[in-house]
């Protein structure tokens, strides 16, 4: 099974510049580098959010605080009189910095969301030391202190600090149980109000297969095959293509879109918008995907395949032995990897007006690089990706792909 297309290259090296992949801790910044109008301060900041929450925090709810985060960058830029808000209209101020708006709107949020970010304080004030000492620099700060206030208190009680239990349902066939013993990764965004989306289940699948369908057992033996931890049908290349993928994917997803807006030479309000649109369009889409994770509560293909005597499917063959390649833990249908994939796309294709956009994604986890000559082939990889890792079958691969479609659509559209 060829896992890439032809048109795909792949652009392989022995290690990834850690600056470049912008998550080594930012430098201080100087006055040279954010005293212009130039995207520098927007990508600066957005390296540092995504370094801040990332740490030790799940890729789904990573996101969302992005989605957020990426929101108050660029209303503080539309507040300087550069394009549209996303979500919050100030009274544009264009004699402000942008670098002490853009960062004062980043930090204060940080500050709230993320208290524990390491180094927060002190990037902060580092960075406004290098901003020149002025009347443009305090109404940047200014600018920036209304702009996150504004996001702030839209997003109190968003539901991302809840504690929510898991309670499994009756085990039986089709039914997802745990593969770890941890609490299932981010069931907190079962109760997490959307960035952009009117409710959770807007655009909420249709579910799973029947256990008796022949699609079902088609993809049923397709993941056995491929995914299985000691497949002898999965070439080198598709193992070395789910490792790829397995990194944090907020992480890895963050730092392709800053490296985009770079190598596109975007403007302060391009990159500002680009950004946000495509962090809260994967995010709503994981909103999304986990409000439909926990409605269906569907198997995984280690347990469909270990049960599957008792999926009452005579084309189904049971192998209590199986394991998969790689193993998360939260329920398998749709895949939350297609669903965030086919948000960004939709994002940028929306922002470009084209799906030619040419994506350089690394991967800490491969110490690779893979450039891609359109969004189509980045959702193709993601798409064989987690088949080949054992982590889903291919319907619910396609249907990720669809919600996270719409939902960048839906989005789109509005802003």
């Amino acid at each position: 099974m060829k896992l890439l297309p032809r048109r795909v290259a792949l652009l392989v090296s022995g290690a990834l510049v850690l600056a470049g992949a912008g998550l080594s801790p930012p430098a201080p910044a100087s006055s040279a580098g954010v005293s212009s109008a130039g995207a520098a301060p927007v990508l600066y900041w957005s390296r540092y959010a995504t370094q801040a929450i990332v740490a030790g925090r799940p890729p789904a709810s990573s996101e969302v605080l992005l989605g957020i985060v990426h929101i108050a960058i660029a209303d503080a830029v539309a507040g300087l009189g550069y394009g549209r808000p996303f979500k919050f209209a100030v009274r544009p101020d264009r004699g402000a910095s942008p670098a002490a708006a853009v960062a004062t709107a980043a930090y204060d949020v940080l500050r709230a969301r993320v208290p524990n970010a390491a180094g927060l304080d002190a990037t902060y004030a580092d960075y406004l030391a290098g901003v020149p000492a002025g009347r443009a620099k305090d109404r940047g700060v200014a600018l920036g202190r209304s702009v996150a206030a504004a996001v702030l208190a839209w997003r109190a009680g968003d539901g991302l600090g809840n504690i929510v239990p898991y309670v499994q349902r009756t085990p039986g066939p089709g039914v997802w149980e745990p593969t770890l013993p941890t609490p299932p990764v981010d069931i907190v965004l079962t109760q997490v109000r959307p960035l952009a989306l009117r409710y959770r289940a807007q655009f909420r699948p249709d579910g799973p297969d029947a256990l008796t369908s022949k699609r079902y057992a088609r993809d049923v033996a397709e993941v056995a095959s491929l995914g299985r931890a000691d497949s002898t049908t999965r070439t080198a290349q598709q193992t070395e293509t789910a490792r790829f993928w397995s990194e944090q994917t907020a992480q890895q997803w963050s730092r392709a879109l800053v490296q985009l807006a770079a190598d596109r030479h975007l403007s302060l309000s391009g990159a500002a918008q680009m950004l946000a649109l495509a962090h809260v369009s994967a995010g709503d889409s994981v909103i999304a995907c986990w409000d439909a994770k926990f409605h269906y509560v569907s198997w995984r293909p280690v347990h469909a395949v270990q049960r599957a005597d008792t999926d009452g499917n005579p084309r189904t063959q049971a192998d209590p032995s199986w394991q998969s390649l790689l193993n998360v833990n939260h329920p398998e249908y749709p895949s939350g990897h297609a669903c965030f994939t086919a948000g960004a796309a939709g994002a940028l294709q929306a922002f470009f007006h084209t799906s030619h956009v040419r994506l350089v994604m690394s991967s800490l986890v491969t110490g690779t690089t893979r450039v891609y000559p359109d969004l189509s082939a980045v959702r193709s990889d993601v798409r064989e990706a987690r088949i080949v890792s054992g982590l889903h079958f291919r319907h619910s691969m396609v249907d990720g792909d669809v919600l996270g479609t719409q939902v960048a659509g839906w989005i789109s559209a509005r802003h």
